[in-house]
């Protein structure tokens, strides 16, 4: 089993952070977005997996050679951000008959994926939320088959919400409708959306039904990535972190064997990477990436940037990589 994975976004809702980390590398409940997403992929069968790189790709293509070692990898350049469906299309010739998996890079799924591979239907993946505006919707015909996809939506006629995952039986049939929707120039709002090509080839015969899923976390903001770090903490607590005579560490909490934690209070729902210094501070509901320094800070919901240094008073931060800031 294949899947294809877009990467290629600035991810400039991620600001400073995205400035010099591509998003799918952003740290969220112990390890890289990424991570998360090709972890489960594995678990459920797929051995292949195309990455639709862009900006930062290097940095996407190191991490996923060095860690990934045992999946066939493919690496595909987006070298216009022209949309999501535009980003599939740059891959089409992967999409060349049996099935595949697309699931968009920030998107982080735990559910039954060994499941939805064995379908004999191409599936979207969707979730009833209370306002799917900014997310694609679904309307289905009286046989439970999808009719319509609308991308972000003014006023959704469902709250039937496009979570960013599919299994698309027959991907020829896919490479077909995205070829066309490229020909066609049909773009929106300057893009070419995915939803448009899943609309053509439902328009063109294929059958599309939809799977919900209960565990789905949207990470392409700052929120929105501490809320997936609360909430996948708590559905899998990691292993209880060491704690020296100095320090507490409160679960659900992730912390790095090469962290360092001294005369602090760590926790609950905190996340600490690799190589990273906590001193004499108080830490809960946030991410500290990998080498960063906090010391004498009181942090809540907050996000500490790669080798960033933070010092002071009590305070709420998103601060990138390699800065320093000092509370005074």
């Amino acid at each position: 089993m294949k899947a294809i994975i877009p990467v290629a976004g600035f991810g400039t809702r991620l600001r400073p952070h995205t400035h010099t980390q591509p998003k799918a590398l952003m740290h969220v409940a112990g390890k890289p977005i990424l991570a998360h997403i090709i972890d489960e992929l594995a678990a459920a069968g797929v051995d292949e997996v195309v990455l639709v790189v862009g900006y930062l790709g290097e940095k996407i293509e190191a991490y996923a050679r060095e860690h990934y070692t045992s999946i066939k990898l493919h690496f595909v350049v987006q070298d216009e951000p022209l949309g999501n469906g535009h980003a599939v299309y740059v891959a089409r010739e992967h999409l060349d008959g049996p099935p595949v998996i697309v699931i968009f890079g920030d998107t982080i799924i735990k559910g039954d994926l060994s499941g939805l591979l064995r379908s004999q239907e191409s599936l979207a993946g969707v979730k009833e939320v209370d306002d799917p505006r900014r997310l694609g919707i679904v309307e289905l015909d009286g046989r439970g088959y999808i009719r319509r996809f609308v991308e972000k939506p003014e006023q959704p006629s469902t709250n039937l919400a496009l979570i960013g995952i599919y299994h698309i039986r027959n991907s020829a049939a896919l490479r077909k409708a995205l070829d066309r929707l490229v020909r066609e120039n049909q773009q929106a709002r300057g893009e070419f959306w995915l939803a448009d090509g899943l609309q053509l080839m439902v328009d063109s015969g294929e059958k599309m039904r939809t799977f919900q899923m209960e565990h789905w976390y949207d990470c392409g903001t700052a929120p929105a990535l501490l809320q997936a770090n609360h909430d996948l903490l708590e559905l899998t607590p990691p292993e209880s972190a060491m704690a020296n005579d100095t320090s507490v560490v409160i679960p659900p909490t992730y912390v790095s064997s090469s962290a360092e934690i001294h005369g602090s209070v760590v926790g609950p729902y905190v996340s600490i990477a690799e190589g990273a210094r906590v001193i004499n501070s108080v830490i809960r509901d946030s991410i500290v990436n990998a080498h960063a320094e906090v010391e004498d800070a009181l942090l809540e919901h907050s996000i500490v940037g790669e080798r960033a240094v933070v010092k002071g008073r009590p305070a709420r931060v998103n601060v990138g990589d390699s800065s320093a800031i000092e509370l005074t």
